[in-house]
């Protein structure tokens, strides 16, 4: 299943979840409310009927050979009575609910009810549902007081509140009679008095609340559509920039080549929206060191190009050794024993420069003028030339030996060019900056731009030993550090060339700053 189709089923669960909790919580409090009512009213009713009850015992005189009525007989002529005429008799204006026509004259015809229903007369002349009255003798016999039954049905827990119940005690259920189902309130009257049952209709109740049900389930199951929708319109927009990077990646994991891809760029700071930009650095990346790698290799195959036919040269000669002068064979000698060194040194320069950007080295203070003076004393040991240090107290976070590598590449580049000078050769450390100062032939404004390149070598350095890579060492270390290469004219003759580390790297450790005497550096 794709991703966004799990959006579009996940909304839709969320939304038909909260819908149904929503919709059955407001079905239960309807209910509840509405039940409530129509209890209040069977209350309201048991207690008009009981009172009334009382009034016409006491206007009545009791016999005391009579029968035992909890209740007594109903009166039609009596106003007092809350349960009105029996169901045989019929007061004058009863067949008009409204009263008498103008003129006092009765026409014999009902009056339209306005809004005709199951609670309301219609306009064929169905009655409205009245509520059914009943007592219960204290041995548990029903007396009909008034409504369209014969009687209600007279549960045991009916007979035991009109034979033991308080008064006041009751009873709430719900009875299908008549095809009807109703809602039915037992009250005792204590004093084994009997109980009274007041029963009133809920079928338009229960029509109502089960209306309001199909409405819920209709309203959440919109909800549950609409998030749905919602949910795959919401997941076409992020999946689209995820399949996206999806297909790239797969296209580079399947052809195993990095080229360059081109993802497009992602508008917003969400989460796709910073990895689309991750992504699209990683490739370009990625495809900066894929380049990177098959120029080294180009540039490599082509340097180590020189020193092997040279030596295949040699080798050559060396078949006819015993041919050579003894002068002839020296040089012949000495010639190989040079080529070989040079060729050790690009190797070693080579898998130097290689393994410079993923050489793990831990980070810690660096002091840059001890290392300045380290490198210094290892130029001194191989070429015999004096450097003089200038070093403020500059403290950077840094990788020590890569930094002590770049400033030994950068003194030895100037041992090389100004080997005949007199003067020694100056290094000045500034603030995390630092740069050698030597008297050689110089650097034109053509070669400025590209002395850091790999193996690139000046047309006045094309007979003086090296590789080409040391420098380029110098501008790894640098970039690894946050900082940048440099390189100009020395005013007066001769070249500045130097690197900075980022300023974010610099410790707050200061120190005035220090020289070292142009002579022999400290062992």
């Amino acid at each position: 299943m794709s991703l966004r189709s799990r959006f579009a089923l996940a909304f839709a669960a969320v939304g038909a979840v909260v819908a149904v909790t929503v919709g059955a919580l407001s079905y239960l409090a309807a209910s509840d409310s509405v039940f409530a009512e129509v209890d209040r009213t069977l209350r309201s009713t048991t207690v008009a009927l009981t009172r009334g009850m009382e009034k016409r015992q006491e206007q009545t005189p009791a016999d005391p050979t009579g029968p035992a009525d909890p209740v007594g007989p109903a009166d039609p002529t009596d106003p007092a009575d809350p349960v009105g005429p029996s169901p045989g008799s019929q007061s004058p204006d009863s067949r008009d609910p409204v009263g008498p026509s103008p003129g006092g004259r009765d026409t014999g015809t009902r009056t339209p009810a306005p809004f005709p229903g199951l609670d309301l007369p219609a306009p064929g002349g169905e009655t409205a549902p009245q509520p059914v009255l009943q007592a219960v003798g204290r041995d548990g016999t029903p007396i009909r007081l008034s409504g369209p039954l014969e009687k209600l049905p007279v549960s045991d827990a009916a007979r035991a509140l009109a034979a033991t119940g308080e008064a006041g005690q009751s009873d709430t259920t719900e009875i299908d009679a008549g095809g009807h189902s109703y809602r039915l309130l037992t009250t005792a009257l204590g004093e084994s008095r009997g109980a009274l049952q007041v029963a009133v209709q809920v079928d338009q109740t229960r029509q109502v609340l089960a209306g309001m049900a199909r409405q819920i389930a209709a309203v959440s199951l919109a909800v549950m559509l609409v998030a749905a929708a919602a949910g795959r319109l919401l997941a076409g927009r992020v999946t689209r920039r995820l399949a996206r990077l999806a297909e790239v990646a797969e296209e580079v994991s399947t052809d195993g080549r990095v080229t360059h891809y081109a993802v497009e760029p992602v508008d917003g700071r969400d989460e796709v929206g910073r990895l689309s930009a991750s992504f699209s650095r990683m490739l370009g990346r990625m495809v900066a060191a894929r380049e990177a790698q098959e120029r080294l290799v180009h540039d490599a195959a082509h340097e180590l190009r020189t020193p092997l036919t040279s030596l295949l040269a040699n080798a050559t000669v060396l078949h006819r050794v015993s041919e050579l002068s003894p002068d002839s064979r020296d040089r012949l000698l000495d010639d190989v024993r040079h080529e070989t060194r040079e060729l050790g040194h690009l190797v070693d320069e080579l898998v130097e420069l290689a393994l410079a950007g993923g050489r793990e080295e831990t980070e810690e203070p660096v002091d840059l003028a001890e290392v300045a003076r380290r490198a210094a004393r290892r130029v001194y040991r191989r070429s015999g030339r004096l450097v003089h240090v200038d070093a403020d107290g500059s403290v950077v976070r840094g990788r020590p030996q890569g930094l002590e590598r770049a400033v030994g590449n950068l003194l030895e580049n100037a041992a090389k060019f100004d080997a005949d000078g007199d003067e020694p050769i100056e290094v000045r450390v500034r603030r995390g900056a630092v740069t050698v100062h030597d008297r050689g032939p110089g650097i034109t404004a053509d070669d400025t731009p590209r002395v850091f390149d790999r193996f690139y070598r000046a047309d006045s350095a094309r007979g003086l030993p090296g590789s080409g890579l040391g420098l380029a060492i110098v501008h790894d270390v640098a970039e690894a550090h946050g900082g940048s290469v440099s390189a100009d004219a020395r005013p007066g003759g001769g070249a500045s060339v130097g690197f900075t580390v980022s300023r974010s790297r610099l410790l707050p450790v200061s120190r005035p700053p220090t020289e070292a005497a142009g002579g022999r550096p400290a062992d």
